[in-house]
């Protein structure tokens, strides 16, 4: 079998490329051929990952989330195996799929040959996510967060962007069709997921990246809200990531389905994964096992 693998020298603190020699020594010993490329950006990493998907038996890759997203926008829906090596500051992917974050530990996983067919986000018809697609309260940040703060601070970076400049919630209309009910209201959040971590975070807990379901959480909010109404959109929020928003009904909305029509304001962007996507009204499809990738044997995903 033929190999290549992707990754970014800088990405991670770097982790990974000063355990480039190990990698590619433990690669060749597994695989017939083996092709190492460093790549210079999220583009390149894309341009590649595409290139590759018709010219290899499987494509390791190594980076955090968005990368995971970059590699995913190049492979589209072409039935390639996939390898992958956390090294990004949060790992959501990895942190949902059990998926080891040293780069001995996931290549013992990628060796031992176990593989699943994962769920993959379809948005517009043309753009991919493998754990989530966000707008509003503190997604920005996701995106907007320097490589330089994340290296010094890592996770801890995200939570000095938001200090920075997303402390003030915008209001935006929403409406969503296509879930268990429709739910039309004015909110400040709106996460949907495949999987169970977000922001290094198991918020949704019971969710999983092979069960043909998206999750999906929304916090409602008052088109003109006062003093009270804006402290109760910050304990939203603690009751979503710490409690799933199970416990606090009252501003949260939990809908699932496998696709929703999303409608809202035009100039809403929207996170993908942990980049930044397409602006406006959505739809979110789920493409039930598009993914293959190598993942823990005794890991439930």
């Amino acid at each position: 079998m033929n190999c290549l693998f992707l990754y970014h020298p800088r990405s991670g603190k770097g982790k990974v490329a000063k355990r480039i020699g190990y990698i590619e020594r433990t690669l060749r010993a597994h695989f017939d051929h083996v092709d190492i490329v460093a790549t210079e950006s999220g583009e390149d990493m894309t341009a590649h990952a595409r290139d590759g998907a018709g010219m290899y038996d499987v494509i390791l890759f190594s980076g955090g989330d968005g990368t995971f997203n970059r590699v995913l926008q190049g492979i589209g829906e072409r039935d390639v195996q996939l390898g992958y090596l956390p090294g990004g500051t949060t790992n959501d992917v990895a942190r949902s799929l059990g998926i080891p974050r040293s780069v001995k530990g996931a290549l013992k996983v990628i060796l031992a040959g176990h593989e699943a067919r994962l769920d993959v986000m379809r948005i517009n018809g043309t753009r991919y996510a493998m754990y989530n697609v966000a707008a509003g309260a503190f997604t920005r940040a996701t995106y907007t967060t320097s490589s330089s703060l994340k290296k010094r601070l890592g996770i801890f970076a995200y939570a000095v962007e938001v200090l920075r400049h997303e402390m003030k919630f915008r209001v935006f209309p929403l409406s969503v069709t296509g879930g268990e009910e429709p739910l039309i209201s004015h909110v400040v959040l709106v996460l949907t997921m495949n999987g169970r971590s977000v922001a290094g975070m198991p918020i949704n807990g019971r969710g999983s990246m092979a069960d043909g379901q998206i999750e999906m959480a929304v916090i409602r909010q008052k088109e003109h809200p006062g003093f009270f109404a804006r402290m109760g959109a910050y304990f939203s929020l603690i009751m979503l990531f710490l409690f799933h928003g199970r416990l606090w009904k009252r501003r949260i909305t939990l809908l699932r389905g496998s696709a929703f029509s999303i409608r809202t304001e035009g100039d809403l962007v929207w996170d993908l994964d942990g980049e930044e996507g397409m602006r406006g009204n959505i739809e979110i499809e789920l493409l039930p096992r598009r993914m293959k990738l190598f993942v823990p044997a005794k890991k439930k995903i």
